[in-house]
């Protein structure tokens, strides 16, 4: 499940972009995304069995959760309109970083060295991985973006495994996490007075994908991931995201895979297995 979430949450460029192009801004595009991705999961919820109904002291838990989700994903998809989407996606895997921190200084998980060697040959994959147009720069919003991005990503994937939401179904918590996020776009347009929409059928399949891959099936498999194994193997399976966006581009864009891909593929693939494989795994999230 964490491999999965992290894998479709990578697709979140792929759908964004065109959007972009043809003259969506960001607050409009997960506007949409997260109503679209709304019912999905009410539908998901209702077929499990799960239902939506939820107790009166984890409102507000579900809404500060919720908006904090919200401004992670904002963070992001502004991100894009300041650097590329690839540098953005290679920047966001600090996030494995400060969850492992987080978790180690104020809950005392230990920080173990398979965590720190894992983080350590995911890194070294991903700068294999990145390749930059020539010339390029790293813009300071965009850095700031990202960051504030990553760190509310972080705090999220944390309060998942160490709160009252632990113990809330993964589809009706997605649910609610979503419904509040809401509140974070819709409270900007009102205040900018500005919202933009598809221009045609093709750009409205596209948000159909983001509120389908990106935000119904990563955040459902995120919760399944986290109430399983913990906030920080969950994180360390996110380095799926930019492996995503570089088999996109073979794959969909026809970009050739050079031996130096290959080669940072192969690390990352290495990182996951000693996930995977070395003994992280959590009897319950209440445990972490």
């Amino acid at each position: 499940m964490g491999v999965v979430a992290a894998a479709t949450y990578g697709l979140n460029p792929l759908f964004a972009l065109p959007l972009y192009a043809n003259g969506m801004d960001a607050n409009s595009t997960l506007l949409f995304r997260y109503l679209t991705g709304l019912p999905i999961v009410a539908i998901i919820a209702w077929l499990s069995g799960d239902g939506l109904s939820i107790k009166r002291h984890e409102i507000l838990p579900l809404a500060a959760v919720g908006m904090l989700m919200g401004y992670s994903s904002l963070a992001l998809f502004e991100s894009y309109n300041c650097m590329e989407a690839s540098i953005a996606s290679t920047m966001l895997f600090v996030y494995p970083l400060m969850v492992a921190v987080i978790m180690s200084i104020f809950f005392r998980e230990k920080f173990t060295w398979i965590t720190g060697t894992c983080l350590l040959i995911a890194s070294l994959g991903l700068i294999m991985l990145y390749n930059g147009k020539p010339g390029a720069t790293l813009n300071p919003t965009g850095v700031m973006w990202v960051m504030t991005s990553a760190l509310s990503y972080a705090l999220v994937l944390i309060a998942i495994n160490r709160s009252q939401l632990a113990s809330i179904p993964s589809n009706r918590l997605t649910f609610y996490l979503l419904m509040f996020g809401v509140v974070i776009f819709a409270g900007r347009s009102a205040w900018t007075m500005e919202i933009t929409l598809p221009s045609d059928n093709i750009l409205w399949l596209n948000i159909f994908a983001l509120g389908l891959l990106p935000t119904a099936v990563s955040l459902i498999c995120t919760a399944i991931s986290i109430h399983n194994i913990g906030s920080t193997p969950t994180a360390l399976l996110g380095v799926f995201e930019p492996v995503t966006a570089v088999l996109c581009g073979v794959i969909v864009f026809g970009e050739h895979l050079t031996t130096r891909d290959t080669g940072g593929l192969i690390l990352i693939m290495i990182s996951v297995m000693m996930v995977i494989a070395g003994g992280m795994r959590r009897p319950s999230a209440t445990n972490g």
